[in-house]
Parts: C-alpha cells; sequence; structure tokens
C-alpha cells in the first residue's frame, strides 16, 4: 500500500490504528506519563499520542513521520490542543532517524514495524534513543488463532510476519524485551479502523473518478474490504506492547 493510498484512506481517522480513544487514554496511564517525560515517536502518522498525551500531561515528544500531509495535520492538531511548544514534528524515514542516545523515557512505534525490516529490527532501532529504564510501545499485529494460508495469502502478508500472542511475546525477548503491559484492540476497533475507510475511499473515488490512481484505489477498496471479512476480522489482532530491556546482570 503505497503512502498516497494511505494517506486518502486515512483522511478521516485521528488515530491511525485500531485503539480508540479511551484506549490510547488509557495506555498513557499505563505508561505513568508526566511532566518529565520525554517520548520520541517514530512513524507517528498525524501525531495523535503525542498531543493528547502532552495536553494530558504536560509531556515533550518528538514525532517522526515521512508523510507531509500526515505532519501537517499533527501540526494543526497542536495546535488546538495549545501544546505546540512541547511538541516536535519531523519530516524523516523513522528508520534512519539519527535521535539523541539514551535521551528519552518513551519511544514508540505504534503499528508500523515494517520502518526496521520487522518486529526485531524495529525493536532493535528503538533501543538506541531510549534511556536504560525506560519504556518503548511497540504497536503489532499477531495471529488470534493460526490461519489457513489463504489466509495470509489474502491479506497480502509474509509467512512469519506475525505469530501468535504467545509467540510475539517470545519475540520481544528474544530481541532482550521484557513484556510489562499490553493494550489490545477488539475486533470492534478493528473495524472502525479498517471499515470506515472504506466509505473515505469511496467518497474520494466517486470525486475523483479521473485520478491516475483511481483505478488502483478501487481495486485497494475491493482486496482491503474482502480480505477483512473473509479473514483480517476473525484470525487477525493487534495490540500495544509495553516493554522494558532486559536487566543485565
Amino acid at each position: 500500500m503505497s503512502l498516497r493510498f494511505h494517506e486518502i484512506a486515512e483522511a478521516r481517522h485521528r488515530i491511525l490504528n485500531p485503539l480508540t480513544d479511551d484506549k490510547l487514554d488509557l495506555l498513557g496511564e499505563i505508561c505513568r506519563v508526566d511532566a518529565g517525560t520525554r517520548q520520541l515517536d517514530l512513524a507517528c502518522g498525524k501525531g495523535e499520542m503525542l498531543n493528547r498525551w502532552s495536553a494530558r500531561y504536560g509531556h515533550q515528544g518528538i514525532g517522526v513521520d515521512i508523510s507531509k500531509v500526515f505532519l501537517e495535520a499533527a501540526r494543526d492538531r497542536a495546535g488546538e490542543l495549545e501544546v505546540a511548544d512541547r511538541v516536535q514534528f519531523v519530516e524523516a524515514d523513522a528508520g534512519t532517524y539519527d535521535a539523541e542516545p539514551g535521551a528519552f523515557d518513551i519511544v514508540s512505534c505504534i503499528g508500523a514495524t515494517w520502518i526496521g525490516g520487522g518486529l526485531s529490527g524495529t525493536l532493535g532501532l528503538m533501543r538506541r534513543p531510549l534511556r536504560r529504564d525506560g519504556l518503548a510501545l511497540v504497536g503489532e499485529c499477531y495471529w488470534t488463532t493460526p490461519p489457513p494460508p489463504e489466509a495470509v495469502r489474502a491479506l497480502s502478508l509474509e509467512e512469519d510476519a506475525f505469530t501468535s500472542l504467545s509467540g510475539t511475546g517470545e519475540r520481544f525477548e528474544q530481541a532482550g524485551f521484557e513484556l510489562l503491559e499490553m493494550v489490545l484492540a477488539s475486533p470492534d476497533s478493528w473495524d472502525r479502523y479498517v471499515a470506515s475507510q472504506w466509505w473515505t475511499i469511496s467518497d474520494w473515488l466517486r470525486a475523483n473518478p479521473g485520478d491516475p490512481d483511481a483505478d488502483a484505489m478501487r481495486e485497494f477498496l475491493t482486496t482491503a474490504r474482502r480480505s477483512h471479512l473473509e479473514y483480517g476480522r476473525e484470525y487477525l489482532g493487534w495490540g500495544v506492547f509495553v516493554l522494558r530491556q532486559e536487566a543485565t546482570s
């Protein structure tokens, strides 16, 4: 899915993942965010996490993303919530962003582990800017039950891209992190994230029938809708996992 497709499909979204407003607030409470917290959010999208937490707790943050469209929305939201003096948004590749080592209490990557070529690589990227006892927040899919091969193909996923919930926990351990907490999406919140894109795309197609990407966008809509109805809702889960680096002896 190209960056422009994401920008079109998620044009009406404020949170660019399956978390609800309540669960995003809950995650901030779990992470014990306060005015002294510094956060780096990699692939921050429209920056709702940083902006909302800064408005609620007074913390400071940097959000990094490659989308000018999403970053413009993030800066507008920062102005709306009056946190522009505490939150900064940077246009850059989150996978190569040169952050100050050990400078952040929280480093997050919510639903974009492709920046490091997968979960393990992304956790490796997050380790450098994270202070030793800081929290890593990672949003990741997992299989709720073992999927048939046709489900993996229909969802356009690599065979080993995701694993079970317990297997995901094992991947954290293998990367040198301890799982402290988690906030999981529900099937209903998956619907709100995924299904609400269908209406947005349909409206865009009606308004832009001659756009060079219209045919590809129409095909994407058809495929995304069918794969969610047939397989995604039954087999695919998603959550944000709160991690800390394993203690050294």
